[in-house]
């Protein structure tokens, strides 16, 4: 982001141009103008949705590593604050979200995870959009992408920068979150989350399914008999 920002003002420098300058200026007002824009769009539509069901798949390039890790899965969502996170491939995990309160059953170990969002994870954030509970211009900058770059149907690629306040030491790791919508409903279609260490994860939704009636017992966990408990001081979210 800096990198760029420079390039463009070296550039500007050597044109000489305050005409070039001032159109500039005016595209980027319009392009800032456009993004908040699709925030709220994209805020209204997940304050009317009561429920959500959608499959997901996650690429995650870890930095250092040739290959990304990939698996994917389908998530519930229902509010107020509960969600169910289901890893069906390459491993099934369970995740249970009821709003700080987090278990997660892994079955090849025979044991549950379970603690408190007491800590803002990297990937808490679009998580408490699902759900319909984050206001996005309050707990970020929201910006365009640099270059500009659309999404599907011409929608605008939405940048969010964590904001600097006295809380921020809770989004440490994220440098910035990178959300493409659909077309039409303004769903979410991907979140890329891109940590200060260069790890970037990519999650897909696709067969979004508002408002079916979820049932409060999809959303209710009974640890299997001969399964391990075991407590975590802090758990972050999928």
């Amino acid at each position: 982001m800096k990198s760029w920002s420079v390039m463009v003002a070296v550039c500007g420098v050597l044109t000489s141009s305050p005409g070039l300058a001032a159109d500039d200026e005016v595209k980027e007002d319009k392009a800032v103008q456009e993004v908040r824009e699709v925030v709220k769009k994209v805020q209204a539509r997940y304050e009317k949705t009561r429920d959500l069901q959608a499959d997901f798949k996650q690429s995650t390039k870890i930095e250092g590593f040739a290959s990304p890790i990939s698996s994917s899965g389908r998530v519930y969502i229902k509010k107020p604050g509960r969600l169910r996170w289901d890893y069906l491939d390459p491993n099934v995990e369970e995740i249970y979200v009821k709003k700080d309160e987090v278990m997660m059953y892994v079955p090849e170990h025979q044991q549950v995870l379970v603690g408190k969002l007491t800590q803002m994870a990297a990937s808490q954030a679009p998580l408490q959009l699902l759900q319909g509970v984050a206001k996005l211009d309050e707990e970020f900058e929201v910006e365009p992408t640099p270059d500009g770059k659309r999404g599907a149907g011409g929608v605008p690629l939405v940048t969010l920068l964590p904001k600097q306040t006295a809380e921020s030491e809770r989004i440490g790791t994220l440098n910035r979150i990178v959300l493409e919508l659909q077309p039409k409903t303004y769903f979410i279609k991907t979140v890329s989350i891109h940590e200060i260490s260069g790890n970037v994860s990519t999650f897909e939704f696709t067969n979004l399914k508002p408002n079916q009636g979820l049932k409060n017992d999809l959303f209710q966990f009974t640890v299997p008999a001969g399964v391990e408990v075991v407590k975590a001081p802090t758990l972050r979210a999928p």
